[in-house]
């Protein structure tokens, strides 16, 4: 590779956009981020926080969900009119930039085997079995089982990224039919009135604050959707949806499948139709909106159950038990069967994030791989993927038993954090700075995109340093 040439994309080709091929085959993306959305911040912190602290801090989770719409929509922007990922936009503008986003990534994402082992913990609630062993070597063990039965599912796809949403939308579904049958429960019904004036008037903490708990505080602030790097994977199931002009992209198989995937970059619209450009607006809109909408909806019902159920018994999930204290939701209602009902939908949801994580991940690591270095271009794109794929199955079956599930993912948030800092003033010179000089002024998003941009970018900055600030006075 010669000097100076790492990371040099080449310029832009033009083509014709798509026509927007209608709601029911565009819309995805949106759904597959609620599901993932469902793994951590939706079951584990903020019902913890209100199991612990009562409605004090109820207020802050809207806000906390709507920052990430600007986010999402400015990172399918760039996806919309290139067809390129949201990392290869960073590289166009700031190699050195986009190169240390890529490390830090890659450390958070060392540990979301946690993920799956946090899902054991209901399986192994449910099961108790292997009979005899501890708890934790239980946890363990069905948090290994399920990253070999979702492995085994995208190996065996025939295109890795529909597996993945077919699997996300069932589990969406579950989850949302589960907890709307337990949240109609009189005893759950009774606490709506005091719980929704707590979504808009702060109340004081029910004990005293833990400083310990500002990392789970952070934690589920930045997992209020998706959150961190999280977030960014939306641009990679835009491109595999086919979205815009991604449409032009090839798609990655499974090791059963026969066609490769060469290395590609980005295609800017020539003269596009004002109206199909709007059309394909609105569907960003609302792709983004399903998984926002979606994600408060559900998170206000666990909360909502956190608050009925564990918060009067002073319950509070933690440890090897994050899945496992929360199925007091289900058993309130439907008794034992209730009990068993929930622990098969944790398990579900917490372990599949897994699986949507990793592919994501592979994707994000291949993409960066043949970005800057050009030499590894020569190498397909789907045996490069499936390189990452099982490296990482490797490298988190390896981490998962270093911690308790939930340390790791607080880790993994913490860092995720910094990285959401430093990416929304990158997608703020992406969109609003680079994209109108090559696709236009009236095809790039517009002054609205900015301006919630900007109120994001503003509040995760606020955030960090607020956490900073907390975390040095706590070790006063």
């Amino acid at each position: 590779m010669s000097r100076g040439r790492w990371g040099r994309l080449p310029p832009y080709r033009s083509g014709t956009l798509p026509r927007f091929p209608g709601w029911s085959a565009a819309l995805g993306p949106g759904i597959v981020w609620l599901a993932l959305a469902q793994g951590s911040g939706e079951l584990i912190w903020w019902p913890y926080l209100i199991a612990k602290y009562g409605l004090a801090f109820l207020c802050l989770l809207i806000p906390a969900c709507l920052l990430q719409f600007p986010i999402n929509y400015a990172i399918g922007s760039y996806t919309l009119l290139t067809g390129e990922t949201v990392f290869q936009g960073f590289i166009r503008i700031s190699r050195a930039a986009a190169l240390i986003l890529w490390v830090l990534m890659t450390l958070s994402f060392l540990w979301f085997g946690a993920f799956a082992s946090a899902g054991g913990t209901a399986l192994a609630a449910l099961t108790q079995w292997p009979a005899g062993w501890s708890e934790r070597a239980q946890s363990l063990f069905w948090g290994y089982a399920s990253i070999a039965v979702f492995l085994a599912a995208l190996v065996f796809s025939r295109v890795v990224y529909t597996a993945v949403e077919r699997v996300m939308k069932l589990i969406a579904v579950l989850t949302l039919v589960g907890l709307v049958v337990s949240c109609a429960h009189p005893s759950v019904l009774s606490q709506v009135p005091a719980f929704v004036q707590g979504l808009v008037v702060p109340t004081a903490p029910a004990r005293p604050w833990d400083p310990s708990d500002a990392p789970k505080l952070l934690t589920a602030i930045t997992f209020a959707g998706l959150g961190g790097f999280w977030t960014l994977f939306y641009s990679y199931w835009l491109r595999e949806k086919g979205v815009g002009m991604a449409k032009t992209m090839g798609r990655v198989e499974g090791l059963i499948g026969r066609h490769e995937v060469a290395f590609d970059t980005g295609v800017v619209p020539a003269h596009p139709a004002p109206g199909e450009v709007g059309r394909w607006r609105r569907f960003l809109a609302a792709d983004s909106a399903v998984g926002i909408v979606g994600n408060i909806v559900t998170t206000l019902m666990t909360c909502l159950l956190a608050y009925a159920v564990l918060f009067p018994q002073g319950l509070v999930p933690s440890e090897w038990q994050l899945a496992v204290v929360q199925s007091r939701f289900f058993e309130v209602s439907w008794g034992a069967a209730g009990r068993v009902l929930f622990l098969v939908v944790a398990a579900a949801f917490l372990a599949d994030t897994w699986m949507a994580t990793a592919d994501a991940v592979a994707r994000i690591h291949t993409d960066c791989l043949m970005n800057f270095v050009p030499a590894a271009r020569r190498i397909p794109v789907r045996r490069c993927y499936w390189f990452f794929l099982v490296s990482l199955t490797v490298i988190t079956a390896a981490t998962m038993g270093l911690a308790t599930p939930g340390t790791l993912i607080v880790l993994s948030a913490m860092i995720g954090f910094l990285g959401t800092v430093s990416y929304a003033f990158l997608l703020y010179v992406l969109n609003h700075r680079w994209l109108p000089r090559h696709v236009g002024a009236s095809v790039a998003p517009q002054r609205a995109a900015l301006a919630g941009l900007l109120v994001a970018g503003a509040a995760y900055l606020g955030l960090a340093v607020g956490f900073i600030v907390l975390q040095l006075s706590g070790l006063r």
